[in-house]
Formats: C-alpha cells, sequence, structure tokens
C-alpha cells in the first residue's frame, strides 16, 4: 500500500507538473515557475486538488533532483574556459557576490533575523538562475552577443562559489560562526579533493571511454555516468562534503570528456524528471497564510535582488572596462535569484538554523524575480542608451579613457609567466604527492603490517612501506623539479637580464627542491626510527637519483603526455572538425566580434545578387567569411561571388552589426556548428616591419582579398581594431591579424621566392 502511495504521488506530480508547463509554456513564462506552482496546487496548503500523501518520501526524491541538477550543472562547467576567461568575468562576480553577500546579510539584520540567517540569506541573494537566464538567452536569441558571454561566465562562477558556500555553512550553523583557521581548513580541503578528483578523473575516464568505445552504446553510457555520478556523491559524503559537492565534481570532470555533450543530451531526460519533482517538492512549501504575514520582507527581498543585484554587478562589469550598455545589459540579466537558493534554504532547514517561514519567503521572491528576468533583459539595451544619453560628459570621457586603458593589449611580463607556471606545477603536483602521502599512512602501512608485520622485521617493514611509496611518487617528483623548455628559456633570459632577479630565480628553485625533501623526508622519517641526520642522508641520495634517473624521467613524460592528451582530447576535435571557427574563437573570444553561421532564405531580397552588389561590409560592416553549398564551400569569396537560396554564410561581425544584417538578409536558422570543408584556412598574425611592400597604404589600396587573405583585426599601440575599414593603412610595428592559408603569407609579406 505504502508503495501504491507513492506511485500515486509520483503521478500526481508529474501530471500536475505537465498541465502546468503546458499553461505557463503558453503564456512564455518560464517552466520552473510552473512547477513550483503545480507544487503549491498539490501540496498541503492548497485543498482543492488531491494532496500529495507520502511527503517523507517525495522529499528524498527531490534530494536525488538536487543530484541530477548539479550533475547537469557540472556536465555544463568548464574549468578550462574558467581559467581562460579574462578578468571581465572575475571582476563582475567578485564585485556582485561580495556587494550583494553583504547587502543580503544586513537586509536581513534589519529585518530582525538571526546572524546565522543573514548569512544564509546573504548566500541565497548572491546566487542568480543558470537555468532561467539561459532559457531567456536561447528564447530572446541574445546568445551570441557579449554581455551574454560574460553572464554564462559569470554564472559558472557563481556556481562555483555556491558549492564553496555549501561546504562552509554548515560549519559555520554548527559553531554559531566559523574562525579564520577553521575557514582556511575548510577551503584548502575543498580545493584540495576538488584538484584531486579532476586529475584522476580526467587521467582515467577518457581513456576508458576511448577503450571501450565500440562497446559502450547510449545506454551503457547512461548507466555508467549515473552510476560514477552516484559513487562520487557517496564518496563526498564519506569525506564530509555534501553530495551536491560530488555531482557537481563528477559532472565537471565527464564534462570535459568527448563524451561530455552526448552524456548531456542522454541526462537531459532523467535531469527534467527529477528536477521538476525538485522544484514541485519546493512549490509544496509554500504556505499562502505565509506569504501574506510576510509580504513585506518578500517586496524588501525582491527589490534588493532585482535593483541592487543590477547595480551592483554592472558595477563590477564597469570597473573590468566594458562599455555602459554591455554593463547593464550583464546587470539584468542576473537579477533573479534561483536553484542555489532552495538548495542553501534547504540546507538551513535541514540544519535547524532557520525559522520554518523563511523558505517560502525564499521561493516567493524567486517567483517574483524569476518573472520580471525576460523583462529585465529586453529593456536593458533602451535603459542603457537613457542613461548615456543623459549622462554628464565628462562621466563619459572618464568611462571612455578607462575602457581604453582596460582593452589594451599588453602582454605577460616574462616573470609573471613564470610564477605561473610555478605555482601552477607545485599546486597539482604538491597536491599529487600529498594524497599518495595521506593514501601509505592511512592504508599502505596499516596494510603491510596486518599481513607481514609476523613474518618480517620491522626493518623489512619499513622498507616495503617506504620503497612502494617511493616509487609511486618518484614521476611527481620529477615532475615537480622537471623544467619545460618554455619555462627554462625564461629562466635564463631573466637569469642574464640582470642580478636583481636572480636572489627571486633561485628561490623558485630551491622551493621546489624543498618539497622535494619534504615529501621524502616524511616517508623516510615515518618508516625509520634512525637519526635524523643519517635520514637525511638518504633523502639526499634519493634526491639525487630522482633527479638525474632516465627511466623515473620516462615515467613522468609518460604520464604527462597521458593527462594532457586527455585534458584536450575535445579541444582537439573541435579544432579537427571547426578549424576555422576554433583558431578565431581561440584568438579573438574577448572581442566584441565574432562568427556566426546563417542560413539565406529563398525570400531573401539578396538572392542572385553579387557581394558587391549587395555591399554588406558598407552597409552592415560586416565580413563573409565563408558560403557553404551543398556539398561545396568558397572560403573569402570574391566581390563577385553570387548568393543563392539555402547557402550557409559564416559571417563576421559585431553584435549589433549582425543582428541588423540578419533581420535584413532573411536568415532561416542558426547553425550551431560549420563543418570545415577548407582544412587548411585559419588565422594568422604577422608584424609590420620596414620591408613590408604594403607599409602606408589603405587595406583597399593592397588588396589581399586578391593575396587569398582577410584582414580580421590590427594591433596597434596597445589597443586591438577589429574588422578594419577599407580606408585604415597599414602602419610600422602593426600586428596584423588575417584568415586564409598559411601557404600564401609569404605572398602577403613579400617575401615569395619568385
Amino acid at each position: 500500500m505504502e508503495d501504491l502511495h507513492l506511485v500515486t504521488d509520483l503521478a500526481l506530480i508529474l501530471i500536475s507538473a505537465g498541465i502546468t508547463t503546458i499553461v505557463f509554456k503558453a503564456l512564455k513564462q518560464p517552466l520552473v515557475l510552473g512547477y513550483i506552482v503545480a507544487g503549491f496546487l498539490v501540496g498541503p496548503h492548497f485543498n482543492l486538488f488531491p494532496t500529495i500523501m507520502e511527503q517523507a518520501v517525495i522529499s528524498e526524491w527531490s534530494e536525488i533532483g538536487i543530484i541530477f541538477l548539479l550533475f547537469a550543472l557540472g556536465l555544463e562547467f568548464s574549468f578550462k574556459r574558467l581559467f581562460q576567461v579574462g578578468s571581465t568575468a572575475f571582476t563582475t562576480a567578485g564585485v556582485e557576490i561580495i556587494t550583494v553577500f553583504l547587502a543580503g546579510f544586513m537586509t536581513g539584520y534589519l529585518l530582525g533575523w538571526t546572524t546565522i540567517e543573514s548569512v544564509f540569506l546573504g548566500g541565497m541573494l548572491a546566487m542568480s538562475s543558470t537555468t532561467i537566464v539561459i532559457k531567456a538567452f536561447a528564447d530572446m536569441g541574445v546568445k551570441k552577443q557579449k554581455f551574454a558571454d560574460i553572464t554564462l561566465v559569470v554564472l559558472i562562477i557563481q556556481d562555483l562559489v555556491a558549492i564553496l558556500m555549501m561546504v562552509l555553512l554548515p560549519s559555520i550553523a554548527a559553531h554559531s560562526g566559523v574562525g579564520g583557521k577553521d575557514l582556511l581548513m575548510s577551503i584548502v580541503k575543498l580545493v584540495f579533493f576538488i584538484i584531486l578528483w579532476f586529475l584522476i578523473g580526467i587521467y582515467v575516464f577518457p581513456s576508458f571511454f576511448k577503450k571501450g568505445k565500440k562497446l559502450i552504446n547510449e545506454e551503457t553510457l547512461l548507466i555508467i555516468s549515473i552510476g560514477l555520478c552516484f559513487g562520487m556523491v557517496a564518496l563526498a559524503t564519506s569525506l564530509g562534503f555534501s553530495s551536491a559537492l560530488g555531482a557537481f565534481v563528477m559532472g565537471s570532470i565527464l564534462g570535459e570528456t568527448v563524451e561530455g555533450h552526448r552524456i548531456e543530451k542522454l541526462m537531459k531526460g532523467t535531469k527534467d524528471i527529477f528536477g521538476a519533482i525538485f522544484f514541485v517538492s519546493v512549490g509544496m512549501m509554500v504556505d499562502p497564510q505565509i506569504l501574506v504575514s510576510y509580504w513585506l520582507p518578500i517586496l524588501i527581498l525582491s527589490l534588493v535582488t532585482i535593483f541592487v543585484k543590477s547595480s551592483m554587478t554592472a558595477l563590477g562589469v564597469l570597473l573590468s572596462g566594458e562599455s555602459l550598455k554591455v554593463a547593464v545589459q550583464t546587470g539584468m540579466s542576473l537579477s533573479q535569484i534561483g536553484e542555489f537558493a532552495f538548495i542553501i534554504a534547504t540546507l538551513g532547514n535541514s540544519l535547524g538554523v532557520m525559522d520554518a517561514y523563511i523558505y517560502p519567503v525564499i521561493v516567493a521572491v524567486s517567483v517574483i524575480t524569476t518573472f520580471t528576468t525576460p523583462y529585465c533583459i529586453r529593456f536593458a539595451e533602451p535603459i542603457a542608451t537613457w542613461m548615456e544619453e543623459r549622462m554628464p560628459a565628462r562621466w563619459k570621457a572618464r568611462l571612455a579613457l578607462h575602457q581604453g586603458r582596460s582593452h589594451t593589449v599588453n602582454q605577460e611580463s616574462e616573470w609573471r609567466t613564470l610564477l605561473k607556471t610555478y605555482l601552477k606545477k607545485i599546486l597539482i603536483y604538491g597536491v599529487i604527492l600529498a594524497a599518495i602521502l595521506l593514501a601509505s599512512f592511512q592504508w599502505l602501512s596499516p596494510f603491510v603490517w596486518k599481513h607481514l608485520g609476523e613474518e618480517f622485521s620491522p626493518f623489512l617493514i619499513g622498507c616495503i612501506n617506504a620503497g612502494v611509496t617511493l616509487i609511486a611518487m618518484a614521476p611527481f617528483l620529477r615532475g615537480l623539479l622537471n623544467q619545460n623548455r618554455q619555462s627554462g628559456q625564461i629562466y635564463f633570459r631573466l637569469w642574464n637580464n640582470g642580478r636583481f632577479n636572480r636572489s627571486g630565480l633561485i628561490a623558485l628553485v630551491l622551493l621546489k627542491v624543498f618539497m622535494v625533501f619534504f615529501f621524502v623526508s616524511s616517508v623516510l622519517f615515518k618508516h625509520f626510527k634512525y637519526s635524523p641526520w643519517i635520514i637525511l642522508l638518504f633523502a639526499v641520495a634519493i634526491f639525487f637519483f630522482i633527479a638525474f634517473s632516465e627511466k623515473t624521467l620516462r615515467r613522468y613524460s609518460r604520464i604527462e603526455s597521458h593527462f594532457q592528451s586527455n585534458l584536450n582530447a575535445k579541444e582537439t576535435l573541435a579544432q579537427k572538425e571547426n578549424p576555422l571557427e576554433y583558431s578565431y574563437n581561440k584568438r579573438f573570444a574577448g572581442n566584441d566580434i565574432h562568427l556566426e553561421g546563417i542560413r539565406v532564405s529563398a525570400d531573401s531580397p539578396y538572392v542572385g545578387k553579387t557581394l558587391a552588389e549587395s555591399d554588406f561590409r558598407r552597409k552592415y560592416g560586416i565580413n563573409i567569411v565563408k558560403i557553404k553549398r551543398g556539398s561545396h564551400a568558397i572560403t573569402l569569396p570574391s566581390p563577385d561571388e553570387h548568393i543563392y537560396p539555402n547557402d550557409k554564410l559564416l559571417v563576421l561581425g559585431s553584435d549589433q552589426q549582425l543582428e541588423d544584417f540578419m533581420k535584413d538578409i532573411q536568415y532561416m536558422d542558426v547553425e550551431a556548428q560549420q563543418n570545415a570543408y577548407v582544412k587548411n584556412v585559419g588565422f594568422y598574425s604577422f608584424v609590420v616591419e620596414p620591408d613590408f611592400p604594403f607599409l602606408q597604404k589603405t587595406l583597399k589600396e593592397t588588396n589581399v582579398r586578391e593575396l587569398g587573405f582577410m584582414v580580421i583585426g590590427i594591433e596597434r599601440q596597445g589597443s586591438m581594431l577589429m574588422n578594419p575599414q577599407a580606408s585604415t593603412t597599414f602602419e610600422l610595428d602593426d600586428v596584423v591579424w588575417v584568415a586564409g592559408e598559411r601557404k600564401h603569407m609569404p605572398r602577403l609579406l613579400g617575401k615569395e621566392k619568385l
């Protein structure tokens, strides 16, 4: 009978969710709102419809929903992308999270909430909704615009901070606060395990999927993925972390594999079902009486979310050097709270540190701000225009000056490059070596003593434990000492540039040497009871053996090569399938200009006209990089090339240029992927030197198109000029970026052999 109740409850949940989402879709409202309304209708506070009977069981199912939501979020997350973005997203996220957290904390305090409730409130308000924003961007067709890209990366950073909060908040709640030492240890523990899991996952899983590719069909891949997800959840909870963290980490690991996109598609149905159950369970907690009683806090928190989050996010974007328009669009896109707020509120309830009325209050604020989000995004551009028109001239001048300085192309100093390389190596290999040391002390040593302690002397037992541990550590100790060619060249250039650099360079080398001695000595001191000087002497001998052992170097090289191959497999595949788009995005992703693939409608007024007659460059400022016609592709088409129905154009331009162009040309759809029929075409750069044949000539006079190239951008005096006009001249020391074939570069540079 109990099982029948569960089936009845699930039927009620899914049928009500399905009906309400149809209604909300017809009204062009987010589906999440439909789920919450469905939960309210079948919940205990609304008696017109049948009510859920097994609420405790549904609550457990909703926790599984959180796991699947976080797993799916991890599949979309990219650690590589996070570290490849510029300072804009980090500055924006930092300003928004800190200021909104403080605003939320102060608002809770002024409303009379306890300190811990105010802390939870600040955390909830600081997190925007990835689901709502992505859905709104897709519905409005703005995913390709620059502000959308900044917004999505900020959401990624917010998600990572939310995961950190879910680790720290229970500790804060348990101790009614947390000291600096406890906070630092929690962060170190979190970072240690995330890095370790990620390294192991990238080393193991891509190889597993590659070797079993012929045997793994979609059904098997789905089962394996869900199994790995729950396995990581179990591991995370056993180590004292949340289940959501385990699901997120496994999702991010699988998302970096070549199967990531396929897993994401396979998981969509499962995620949607359990996600619906989670959001319906959220709606079940909405009590109308509480909402009426606490209408004022709901109104205040809604206004804080909409206006404070919008303004603080926009401030962060402005501080990073972007335009007022991009700042306002980004800020108003993030003016809501979403799924992480529910998860944090659920955490607060389960810990017993939040009053019961807070949960429905947060749900109400989320519903209100979710409803207003599409309108905020839609009216962001007019609001930005209105603000620019009324802004004092001196403010405009200061913003323009700050924007110009921020967009200056500065090459990283060699010191900064070297420090980044050293610190990354120290962090990665330090985590691996610490993990091996912990595994040896916690598992290997007790195991060996248990099974061999009666048969062998303590000295031999120590030799076995130390030997196995050092053999496992050896390639990573060598990796810590090893220096690649690029960093080695930078090191010696800095060494030769002046005596002032040498003390710092020596300190970097000594730091790595000290770390090697630390790990080797730790193993020896653990397993042997000799004089410290004898142990240190052995440590020196082991150090020199590792530093000069060719076998150890080969082991390290194989491990690193395998890891790099797995880590870059997804990127390598994208480069192979779409070399032109890949090379462009890799170099120019931070600029307000991108490639867009569109298909020409049969009703387009430009059908049958040549590119010269259409004059797209003069009208819109865009360039046609490629025309794909059936199985034939025309790269860098000539002005005499005609446009035909169903041609797929690869167009280069800014957000506004592309928007105006697509309205006029009457396109049919946007191509997410472009098959590369011309494998040799890419983006290349050269420096204008005194012997450049077109020095001081304009692009029109040069006619580089006849030489097989298109000028994409020019770096001049620290700034980037994208998609330059035909009247632009080549000047000495310009860094010119062109699209074309590498084999024709000598002809462009005037160095082709006759």
